[in-house]
């Protein structure tokens, strides 16, 4: 006997097209538990622990998945659930998982986990494709709908950089720990993102079931309102004021293209006394710097910490090139030696915090699938500022005279700026930035 979705093909496409084109709209959620989680060494063993007592499902979104200990060990907890049953999706990066990718599929082969790859490049051609600078970063992970992990650490150990080796001290890198309502919007985010990937390999045949349909034309146009967003199912209305509210942006391509960009600078905006900002990759447009040097001019004490140990040699040039423009609006810039940065995450005031994947750069403002957590609450808020207080106090604040003054200075912002707009042209991206 056929089953629904053998008997109706285009039910099947349908709810396929519906988990890859509708990220949930952000809101605003209450009676949430959010943990700030320093590195892989706090984050991989609860990973694991919430995967091992998963009982239904475990969904995993990663940019990069290495081949190390410390990812082995995620990979073998995913393994152990799908063995006792639990349904296991995980989806990798083509791109950040491009070194180990051929160890990730052997790891898997054989197992009930089902492994999806975002954007493959796995042949020569597939480079050539339209689409290839948009990458999967974001970094989710939910178990059962109650427990999720969202932030900026890969799958990879702290101090193993894929560039410059082993190292003695770890990335400094956060996540969070959600249990609560917000739990459900990161698990269908991370559910998205693995059909987005299954139906780019499957595209072919899932658009000959749609041919093969009785009315196709029909069928067609309703899959098109689809792409274009379908109304959220209702929901209960949750107390806002109950500990500890919290929003789950999404960067994509869809529905939210601009949506964390334009929560910090909201945030930044209205600033009353304090905006710290850590991100490795720093190139933020026009409106974004405005509102820093905006609220710094007002007397908002703005401390923004960057690479001090630089990875790539270029996104250090970009966020140099900016160093001037926004110290001479009082902005204090300290860039961290003590080991690679990798966080992305900010505080404003006493009950702002953010903590995800997004860089503050082009590529993760305009161009990548990116995931950020917003917690409005003064216990988290007071435990992140407090990280970044440490933070400060190992670091080197940029001081003295305008590093690149004159024609020099000048032809090196606008080499940066050059080649951030060529960039962003041959992503196809039009407008200002």
């Amino acid at each position: 006997m056929a089953t629904p979705a053998q008997a109706n093909p285009v039910s099947k496409l349908r709810r396929g097209l519906r988990a890859f084109t509708v990220v949930p709209k952000p809101k605003r959620l209450g009676a949430n538990q959010v943990e700030l989680l320093e590195g892989g060494d706090m984050l991989f063993p609860r990973m694991c622990k919430a995967i091992d007592e998963a009982r239904e499902e475990v969904w995993l979104a990663t940019y990069i998945f290495h081949n190390d200990p410390a990812a082995t060990a995620v990979a073998d907890a995913l393994k152990r659930a799908a063995e006792r049953g639990v349904e296991v999706h995980l989806v990798v990066d083509g791109f950040g998982s491009i070194a180990s990718m051929s160890t990730v599929r052997e790891t898997f082969v054989g197992s009930a986990v089902k492994l999806e790859v975002f954007r493959p490049l796995d042949r020569w051609y597939s480079w050539l494709q339209p689409g290839q600078l948009r990458r999967l970063h974001q970094k989710l992970c939910v178990c059962d709908g109650q427990v999720a992990f969202v932030g900026g650490i890969n799958l990879i150990d702290d101090r193993n950089d894929m560039n410059h080796g082993w190292a003695d001290l770890p990335r400094l890198d956060f996540a969070v720990q959600i249990k609560g309502p917000l739990a459900g919007p990161v698990g269908a985010t991370a559910r998205a993102m693995w059909t987005r990937a299954h139906l780019s390999r499957d595209w072919r045949d899932e658009a000959r079931l749609l041919v093969r349909s009785a009315r196709p034309v029909k069928e067609a146009l309703n899959l098109v309102r689809q792409v274009r967003g379908l109304p959220e199912p209702a929901e209960k209305v949750l107390d806002e004021n109950a500990p500890m509210v919290a929003l789950f942006l999404v960067r994509d391509n869809v529905r939210q293209r601009r949506a964390i960009e334009h929560a910090y600078i909201r945030a930044i905006k209205h600033a009353q006394h304090r905006v710290d900002i850590a991100v490795p990759y720093f190139y933020p447009g026009k409106r974004f710097r405005a509102a820093l040097r905006g609220a710094a001019q007002r007397g908002v004490q703005v401390r923004l910490l960057m690479q001090g140990k630089v990875d790539f040699r270029v996104a250090a040039m970009a966020a140099r090139a900016l160093y001037d423009e926004l110290r001479a609006a009082g902005v204090q810039i300290y860039e961290y030696t003590p080991a690679f940065l990798h966080a992305k995450v900010a505080v404003v005031d006493d009950d702002w915090a953010t903590v995800g994947s997004s860089n503050i750069d082009p590529l993760s403002l305009l161009l990548n699938l990116e995931a950020n957590v917003i917690v409005q609450d003064k216990a988290f808020a007071k435990t992140l500022a407090d990280r970044f207080d440490a933070a400060f106090q190992v670091s080197t604040q940029v001081m003295g005279p305008p590093a690149r003054a004159g024609l020099r200075g000048w032809l090196h912002r606008s080499l940066v700026s050059w080649g951030a707009h060529l960039y962003m042209r041959l992503a196809g991206l039009t407008g200002r930035y």
